[in-house]
């Protein structure tokens, strides 16, 4: 629940910059975003290496180490929000809090690693790894690439700070940065997310393997991409990147199909009454196969915002027009609005909006101009699981005979706002109480205590 909050946080975050910063984007790669990110990052390593000591008794020390890491990051990210040792839109006011911070964020590291080395011998694991092969090696796997990202956005977060420290100048790494180390590492990541529900726990069999993640899923995928690209979409980063993101959704499908398929044939339920049941049974199962439908949905709306975003910038007068891809936008009006506040003002501009000739109606960006001379420029949106049509008003003459509007085409944004919804879905599902589970939990730990009293 943690983490789920925790994503619910990262995906308003990603709305708000989305809706009220007005710069055409959903994630900057800010400090302030990262220190976020870093312990969802582990926390997500940690949500699919703890399935390993569940079913296998293995990896205890390392989870421990994955939950300690966490809330490390949880508190390293409340330091840089609070003392301004980073600079960042996003950062809140600065105290005097910073050293007594930074002490207890020391003592709790200290005494974190310290309990962990004393029930070391407690965390040995019950088991050892059988194969590479095997499901417990792809989570493993998984956890290791989970955080190389992690230690990659740190080490662009935190630079600017030793930059400072050693050189006596900041420097600040940019989204380039990011996108360049981070963009392959999702690559495998994605990978392994879509071809790990086919691997068996203990050992796999290769050839079992290869069948079932070549059969179905692969020709699928191949189908899908060649259409993509007959119809236009020639990019070769965008075309991987969908690619992955759709095996892996195909392979999501298939398990489902599959197990709604054996229960309707086992009892003889109608196809939802089997698909209600089957989740309903098995909920953090196809709970967290809903998790990575939410993902890869986001991962659609990720790859078409990042590859095929257009932006521009037009001066217009009154009655003038632009063309940004199929859309014709036509300067109509400026006008002071108000705002029911003392210390700001509304400057609101009307434009009419066609696409492909067609009247898409009236947008009405707007600007909020404070007493003190600040700014926001929230955009105005018309949008489809297509694209967004995202347009800012910039500069205005005062007498409103010119304005300066930026407007951007996001294609298949909105896919990754569904995705987030998916995501919250699928994680509430999995989290949700089984009391059968927990009844068999309760004996499960009443025969261990048995044996244990008999032992003494």
């Amino acid at each position: 629940m943690a983490w789920l909050f925790l994503g619910i946080g990262l995906l308003l975050g990603m709305r708000w910059a989305y809706d009220v910063l007005g710069w055409g984007g959903y994630w900057g790669w800010d400090a302030v975003e990262n220190a976020a990110l870093m312990p969802w990052l582990s926390g997500t390593a940690f949500v699919h290496s703890v399935m390993i000591q569940e079913k296998r008794g293995m990896g205890k020390t390392w989870n421990m180490f994955l939950i300690i890491l966490t809330f490390a990051q949880v508190i390293l990210g409340t330091f840089i929000t609070r003392t301004g040792v980073i600079s960042s839109v996003h950062s809140f006011a600065r105290s005097s809090i910073g050293v007594p911070f930074l002490a207890f964020t020391g003592i709790m590291l200290v005494g974190s690693v310290g309990l962990l080395l004393a029930r070391w011998d407690d965390l040995k694991s019950e088991n050892k790894l059988d194969s590479l092969l095997s499901r417990e090696a792809a989570f493993i796997a998984q956890n290791g690439l989970f955080l190389i990202i992690n230690l990659a956005v740190a080490i662009g977060t935190y630079f600017p700070i030793f930059s400072e420290l050693f050189t006596d100048n900041k420097i600040t790494v940019g989204a380039p940065y990011y996108q360049s180390v981070v963009g392959p590492l999702l690559v495998p990541l994605v990978l392994l997310m879509g071809v790990a529900p086919l691997i068996s726990w203990h050992a796999a069999s290769a050839k079992a393997l290869g069948k079932s993640a070549l059969g179905s899923p692969a020709p699928v995928t191949l189908v899908t991409l060649v259409v993509l690209f007959v119809t236009g979409m020639h990019n070769p980063f965008a075309l991987l990147g969908l690619g992955l993101v759709i095996y892996a959704g195909v392979i999501i499908v298939i398990e489902y199909a599959r197990g709604v398929r054996a229960r309707h044939t086992a009892t003889g339920e109608s196809w939802p009454l089997a698909l209600w049941n089957l989740v309903g049974r098995n909920r953090r199962r196809y709970g967290g196969y809903l998790v990575h439908v939410g993902i890869v949905l986001m991962g659609v709306g990720i790859i078409g915002t990042h590859v095929y975003q257009q932006e521009t910038q037009q001066a217009l007068g009154v009655g003038q027009s632009f063309k940004i891809g199929d859309y014709q936008v036509t300067f109509r009006q400026l006008e002071l609005v108000p705002s029911g506040q003392a210390d700001k003002q509304i400057i609101s501009a009307r434009v009419d909006v066609t696409k492909g000739g067609r009247p898409l109606g009236t947008m009405r960006p707007y600007q909020e101009v404070y007493q003190n001379g600040e700014r926001m420029t929230p955009p105005a949106l018309w949008g489809t699981l297509q694209e967004d049509l995202y347009v800012l008003l910039g500069g205005y003459e005062s007498d409103g005979s010119l304005a300066t509007f930026k407007v951007f085409i996001n294609p298949l944004v909105n896919w990754l706002w569904l995705g987030g919804l998916v995501l919250i879905l699928g994680s509430l599902v999995a989290a949700w109480p089984d009391q059968a589970e927990e009844r068999r939990a309760v004996r499960s730990s009443r025969r261990a205590q048995s044996v244990a009293s008999v032992a003494r």
